[in-house]
């Protein structure tokens, strides 16, 4: 599907947390579709030059970046300003930023608990509040919320995981119901143990500590997890997006839409 089927250029996303990993890939897919991007995350605008300018020069589109400390409501309103008075409004969203802590539910820190909430959710609600009425405007518009296969299954010691990611599944649905007809849907993708390079640090650190090769390191740290034994492309993930800003997918609204190789049908 080339870019003028898709429908994307002159548009413009904005991808939270996105100056590397799976962030960085969607900015990317989006861009190889034609449309602006806008990154974003707590880097200094310094360290994600590189960033910006490669993905503009691939692409040939215009790629702005903001910082922004998600766990603050004016820090949300400042960012979702500029991009307005910048770009002249944002047309896809994608919530992506998260954070996370590892421990159990009665050792699990106060300050992690607020900033998990924060960021993963309610900076979520802030910039969906501050960009639906644009969209419904301009009679179009496209809104993601990345969850997880944790939305829908639980683990141990990561209750906050768990916890912001099921609750993006219902925010996805209620915000669909408030956009049918008109132009705009609210999709979640819920992608299982993705390629990002956190992850591929920690199959490195178990290739290292016990001498395999990438691929069994790869299959031990996921199992139990994705049948298939390999890790999700980013691109693939990004794929999905671009897909789902394009015409044929009208009628998705309010899905919950995994990429995780089968994990959820286990």
């Amino acid at each position: 599907m080339d870019r003028t089927t898709i429908g994307l250029p002159g548009k413009t996303a904005l991808i939270t947390g996105s100056a590397a990993g799976l962030g960085r890939a969607i900015a990317e897919g989006l861009a190889g579709a034609g449309c602006n991007v806008v990154l974003h995350g707590l880097e200094p605008p310094s360290a994600v030059g590189g960033v910006r300018e490669a993905i503009a020069a691939a692409h040939g589109v215009e790629v702005d970046y903001v910082r922004a400390d998600l766990t603050d409501p004016d820090a949300i309103e400042s960012l979702a300003g500029e991009v307005r008075r910048t770009r002249g409004g944002i047309d896809v969203l994608v919530n992506n930023a998260v954070v996370r802590h590892f421990a159990p539910v009665e050792a699990f820190p106060r300050a992690a608990w607020d900033a998990a909430l924060a960021v993963n959710v309610t900076a979520a609600f802030h910039l969906i509040r501050l960009t639906l009425p644009g969209m419904r405007a301009r009679g179009w518009g496209r809104i993601f919320n990345m969850t997880s296969v944790y939305g829908s299954r639980g683990t141990a010691n990561r209750i906050d995981y768990v916890t912001t990611k099921s609750a993006l599944l219902g925010m996805t649905r209620a915000v669909a119901m408030e956009t049918v007809g008109q132009g705009v849907t609210c999709n979640a993708i819920c992608p299982g143990t993705v390629l990002t390079p956190s992850i591929d640090s920690r199959v490195r650190a178990l290739m290292d500590q016990h001498g395999l090769d990438r691929a069994a390191a790869t299959r031990r740290f996921l199992s139990g997890k994705q049948p298939g034994g390999e890790l999700i492309d980013a691109a693939h993930v990004a794929a999905m997006v671009v897909f789902l800003c394009g015409p044929a997918s009208r009628d998705i609204n309010g899905a919950m839409l995994p990429v995780e190789g089968g994990w959820l049908a286990g």
